[in-house]
């Protein structure tokens, strides 16, 4: 076959160009770090709140003089609450950005589309507040600096059995989330061991807004508190229609209540329930006071849960970057692996063997706007 060889020069000249502009060079005085989260979409307080936490960070480091003389440089990229985008962000931030990390995300089902991609390119990955065990279960280039569902699942059973004296539970779970699915089989496990009845388990889909057929089911019977472990979208029209129908039990659920939107969407529907967080207001600890004063100092707000978790996920890198002579991906992803007792915002963090994040949890009410502190609970 004849071949055009004025042809060929040209299209290789423009694959050549398509090349190099489609990827970013690399400044020898950065260190670049990325950011995937939701910062649009259904549960965008989720993203916005933890990069809020992750620029804090960042911007005392690079205030401190950085890592080594080098600043960071953070590329935050936006899920759109997708599983699918996570894992298409993830891949441009690691193939196109020269990312040395990623942080993120929030909810676990997106951290699971992106983590086979982050261990597949050797490329550490810190979730601030992913919680479902399967996501650290991908790999070893894959951490957390949260606690996990089993343990989070745990707290909340105890704190119906030990506080609310509730006997009989109704659960209500979002199947299409690994977070929801999980939090509620923990809850229950745990639960049925202390001697406390299930007395109804329904479930809706993630775009569900009418969730008046399940509540109808789990009012006829009779339970003495709901857990309902999903997203603040969802739980305050929950809570609104529960309320609506006459349901008087309080309604318990997970860390991914915490938003400043719940309140907005649930009214006074949603005073008087109970989650579990990763740090509250109401922290005596120097760790998180100090954090909470320069947050409000920069943003003008109370930080929540996600950003605290956000804060510890950058404090916890940086760190690690700050032991290492030369960056590599493997020296990085061993130095993350060593981190002991490290004084986050979130409480003191110990990195155990399977990733995880070993620290307590509390349990907060919901009274208005803000979170009431009601106990804290250890591993």
């Amino acid at each position: 076959m004849q071949m055009n060889w004025k042809k060929l020069i040209v299209a290789s000249l423009v694959s050549s160009f398509a090349l190099t502009s489609g990827c970013t060079k690399k400044n020898s005085n950065e260190i670049v770090v990325g950011h995937f989260g939701s910062m649009t979409g259904s549960d965008a307080t989720f993203g916005q709140s933890t990069d809020d936490g992750i620029r804090l960070a960042i911007d005392q480091a690079n205030a401190a003089g950085g890592v080594n003389g080098k600043k960071i440089k953070l590329i935050t990229m936006d899920t759109q609450g997708k599983s699918e985008e996570a894992a298409s962000v993830v891949t441009r931030l690691i193939e196109q950005e020269k990312v040395v990390a990623v942080l993120g995300e929030v909810a676990s089902t997106r951290s699971l589309a992106a983590a086979p991609i982050a261990q597949a390119k050797k490329i550490p990955m810190i979730t601030p507040s992913s919680t479902n065990p399967k996501v650290t279960e991908v790999g070893d280039y894959v951490f957390r600096v949260c606690f996990i569902d089993p343990f989070q699942g745990t707290v909340m059973a105890k704190f119906a059995v030990e506080n609310l004296k509730a006997k009989k539970v109704a659960i209500l779970r979002e199947v299409s989330s690994d977070y929801s699915m999980g939090l509620s089989d923990f809850f229950i496990a745990k639960f049925k061991e202390l001697g406390g009845e299930i007395v109804a388990d329904a479930s809706y889909q993630n775009q569900d807004k009418d969730f008046k057929a399940q509540l109808t089911q789990i009012k006829s019977k009779n339970p003495e508190a709901i857990f309902v472990p999903g997203y603040y979208t969802q739980v305050g029209l929950i809570a609104r229609q529960a309320r609506e129908l006459g349901i008087k039990a309080p309604l318990m659920g997970g860390d991914g209540w915490d938003s400043s939107k719940l309140f907005e969407i649930g009214g006074e529907a949603v005073n008087g329930g109970y989650f579990s967080n990763h740090y509250s207001t109401d922290s005596t600890d120097p760790a998180a006071i100090e954090f909470m004063t320069k947050f409000k100092a920069k943003y003008n707000k109370s930080p929540d849960g996600l950003s605290a978790a956000g804060y510890d996920a950058a404090q916890i890198l940086v760190a690690a970057l700050k032991t290492l002579p030369e960056i590599t991906p493997s020296a990085l992803r061993d130095a993350i692996a060593k981190t002991t007792n490290f004084p986050g915002a979130t409480g003191n963090i110990t990195i155990n063997e399977q990733r995880n994040a070993t620290k307590s949890a509390v349990v907060v009410q919901v009274q208005g706007p803000t979170n009431k502190f009601i106990t804290s609970i250890a591993p």
